[in-house]
């Protein structure tokens, strides 16, 4: 019996461990899959330092604005200003030979006009009476010129006198240039001349445009009775336009013809345009003291206009730079960034990815900055160049989110 007690009490204290080391044991694997689960939940949420996604429709939002890495000539230039100008042969004031009543207008402020286009009609009075003289003198002439060839072939036979035919020689000849000269009158005011001589008067005259070009100006109504040599209509075309700068007296000697031009306009903070010297004043304006300096711009978009002021300068050597607008540039603290387009990278459909890129900073002229990228980016790249805080703001709005 005492045998029975011993070995009974042996058994349930080994019973008792082996239920301890299942538990530790279970324990420790439970322990493990948490560790695995949490480091898994933790790669599953971790993302890419200095990126940034957001979708085409955001970009088109916010403004975004991407263009190529270019390359552009700072630093080493004069600085002049000056404004926009047509050559005087692509600006039209239009007026009528003769005074008239503003019959019709054809066009309005802002209307795109052809070379010959009827722009409104005059009519007078005087206008048919010009025709009917025309028309009179004319059939004058016809009969004139008649009695000059027999009058001459009567002078060659002795017939007739001298006199007589001198005088239907000089009558012949007074008429035949007061015929050519309504003829010219008539056709200056655009009338059909070999028309009228067939019978045909016409009691209004065309005003048309001399070039083609937009209307600027429209100074007439229905009705006003317009004087020869008023100005009715103002037509310019702008696709040659050039930019007038002033160079100072001490920057005169630096400047030569075919020497390049960068500048800017308010309409365009952000591009840089470009011109050509064509021309060198030679007349020295002294106040203020400078030159003036002539340069063909070319204005094919037609944004250009007349009269824009111009900010620009003057090239002295070929050296240039890669360089971005001021706005593409974000600061943190001492070092600049740019943010650019992932063109490469794997990303979701509909959606753009920017890379924020480290770089250091140059010469600052024009609303631009000269940049060094890091020797890895390759310079095909395009750079945000407006929307680059907005980018910068999501970017950290982002990394916060998934801190917490």
């Amino acid at each position: 019996m005492k045998h029975i007690k011993i070995f009974s009490s042996i058994m349930a204290i080994l019973f008792l461990m082996a239920c301890n080391n299942k538990t530790d044991s279970e324990s420790g694997h439970s322990d493990e899959q948490t560790a695995e689960l949490s480091d898994g939940e933790e790669t599953g949420h971790k993302e890419e330092d200095g990126v940034v996604e957001i979708t085409k429709a955001q970009a088109e939002t916010v403004g975004l604005e991407m263009k190529p890495l270019e390359q552009k000539n700072l630093g080493n230039t004069i600085k002049v200003t000056g404004q926009l100008e047509l050559f005087p042969q692509d600006r039209a004031n239009i007026s009528p030979f003769v005074g008239g009543n503003v019959r019709s207008i054809n066009v309005i402020e802002g209307d795109k006009v052809n070379k010959g286009q009827v722009l409104a009609y005059l009519e007078h009075p005087d206008i048919i009476t010009m025709q009917q003289e025309f028309q009179e003198k004319n059939d004058e002439l016809v009969f004139l010129e008649q009695d000059f060839e027999r009058k001459k072939i009567l002078h060659e036979k002795g017939v007739s006198s001298g006199k007589e035919f001198q005088l239907a020689q000089s009558k012949f000849r007074s008429t035949t240039s007061s015929v050519n000269g309504l003829r010219s009158k008539l056709k200056l005011l655009g009338i059909n001349t070999s028309k009228v001589l067939e019978g045909q008067i016409y009691s209004a005259v065309p005003i048309t445009s001399p070039i083609s070009g937009f209307v600027d100006e429209v100074m007439v109504s229905l009705g006003d009775y317009v004087a020869p040599q008023t100005k009715m209509f103002t037509v310019s075309d702008n696709t040659e336009i050039h930019a007038d700068f002033k160079v100072y007296e001490k920057d005169i000697h630096k400047v030569k013809e075919g020497q390049e031009i960068y500048f800017t306009v308010a309409s365009k903070p952000d591009e840089l345009l470009k011109a050509k010297i064509h021309a060198i004043g030679k007349t020295f304006e002294t106040d203020p003291k400078a030159l003036h300096v002539h340069a063909d711009v070319h204005n094919e978009d037609k944004e250009l206009l007349p009269g824009m002021y111009v900010e620009g300068r003057i090239a002295q050597d070929e050296k240039m730079v890669y360089a971005v607008p001021e706005e593409a540039i974000i600061k943190e603290g001492e070092q600049s960034f740019i943010f650019i387009l992932d063109e490469d990278g794997e990303k979701e459909k509909n959606k753009m990815k920017f890379i924020m890129i480290p770089i250091s900073t140059g010469i600052t002229d024009l609303g631009f900055v000269e940049i060094n990228l890091p020797a890895d980016v390759p310079k095909g790249i395009k750079v945000v160049t407006k929307g680059a805080y907005t980018l910068s703001s999501e970017m950290v709005k982002g990394e916060l989110e998934h801190d917490h």
